[in-house]
């Protein structure tokens, strides 16, 4: 007689199971909260690929005279990715040392950082660009602000992770012969994490990029307000131009920044 030889262990199976009848489950529950019928995106297939196929596809050029500043509001994207990440990580980082209790003068003023920083964090980037959309109006700015709000909220937080992670020997020696802040900074903080540091600013870079266009389209300028544009005036084939064109900007900054994290981390 065969024995049968298990794959898994049983109560791995037993969690699987029991995980995914609790997705089906709260699958459910949530559609018919909603109102939501999973056959009419069936129903409606027929509408979605006409729309593609017969609107979107094939890609189109801009009129020639338009090139350019298309163009010319792919740098602006990329100028507000950069600029708005590189400023908030200056900032970040002093406002990171007061947010560290193992690093800060004012250890019980740290939670206090910490707690503002996280509450910033969880409002999205498109929030903050509709909040100052309304009162600055559309332009460069508001996406500049929006992404910094965002920017310097997300490297705080992980500016403060990388410096507990320190060790507290380092610091403490360096306290006990007398070093001011600055110098424990500059002596024990600085080199052991500025490698940790570059390493969230590029991936902040990456976050960037792609909601410098989400933010774009709300009023904040650069290649997503353009898109929006074209979408708005029904010249959708031209839309997916830019798509394609913003699809392949991100991979690039994704491919050049992925990279560069990699011979950080050697």
């Amino acid at each position: 007689m065969t024995k049968k030889i298990s794959l898994g262990v049983a109560g791995q199976k037993k969690m699987y199971t029991a995980f995914l009848i609790a997705a089906v489950i709260l699958f459910v529950l949530t559609s018919v909260y909603t109102n939501f019928n999973p056959m009419t995106l069936v129903k409606n297939g027929d509408a979605f690929w006409s729309f593609i196929t017969e609107d979107f596809l094939p890609p189109a050029l801009p009129k020639a005279s338009r090139i350019p500043g298309v163009l010319s509001s792919v740098l602006v994207t990329l100028a507000l990715a950069l600029s708005a990440t590189t400023i908030a990580a200056i900032f970040a980082f002093f406002i990171a040392l007061f947010g560290s209790e193992k690093v800060s003068p004012f250890p019980k003023f740290a939670k206090v950082v910490r707690g503002f920083a996280t509450f910033l964090r969880n409002i999205p980037a498109l929030v903050w660009a509709f909040i100052l959309f309304s009162s600055l109006g559309i332009g460069t700015g508001v996406g500049f602000a929006a992404l910094f709000i965002t920017s310097l909220a997300f490297m705080v937080r992980a500016f403060v992770e990388t410096m507990e992670d320190v060790s507290q020997d380092c610091v403490e020696s360096l306290l006990a012969v007398g070093a001011s802040f600055p110098q424990r900074v500059s002596q024990a903080i600085l080199p052991s994490c500025l490698n940790g540091f570059l390493s969230w600013f590029l991936y902040c870079i990456e976050v960037n990029i792609r909601a410098s266009t989400i933010v774009g389209m709300v009023g904040g300028g650069g290649v997503g307000l353009t898109l929006f544009t074209y979408i708005k005036g029904f010249q959708y084939d031209v839309a997916l131009s830019i798509i394609l064109l913003i699809a392949a900007m991100v991979i690039v900054v994704d491919r050049i920044t992925g990279r560069l994290r990699k011979e950080i981390s050697k």
